[in-house]
């Protein structure tokens, strides 16, 4: 089968941390492209950040998020984790684990960031207060 699931979300402050985790199954984990995606009620599923399974993982994000945000997995868990730092309110959303296996070919490499992602969890919900 092919699964995942995220943990980790919750109300904080502005200015905390977060880590969300996301455990996938063995055949979800070998898939090429991980990500983390969120999405407000009423607005479009953006992506977060996205990490290879290959080499240093070439992890990429979102503008809006660079900085604060670190992406990183740990295959001997087969966990997918989403590290969030000095949150703000407009990062409140529910954040969904992705993984997919067909990168685009750009720039002379296989990218993540507009990879198509196949298989979701079920999201946990980070809410920001000011």
């Amino acid at each position: 089968q092919i699964n995942v699931v995220e943990s980790g979300g919750g109300s904080v402050q502005a200015g905390g941390s977060l880590r969300l985790t996301c455990v996938a199954s063995p055949l979800a984990y070998a898939m090429y492209c991980m990500a983390w995606f969120r999405q407000v009620p009423g607005k479009e599923r953006e992506v977060v950040a996205t990490i290879e399974r290959e080499r240093d993982g070439h992890p990429t994000y979102a503008d809006s998020v660079k900085g604060r945000f670190t992406i990183s997995r740990d295959n001997a868990k087969l966990s997918l984790y989403l590290n969030i730092s000095t949150l703000k309110p407009e990062d409140t959303a529910m954040y969904y684990c992705a993984v997919g296996n067909t990168p685009v070919f750009s720039g002379g490499r296989w990218e993540c960031g507009q990879a198509e992602y196949n298989y979701w969890g079920q999201g946990t919900q980070v809410t920001v207060s000011s």
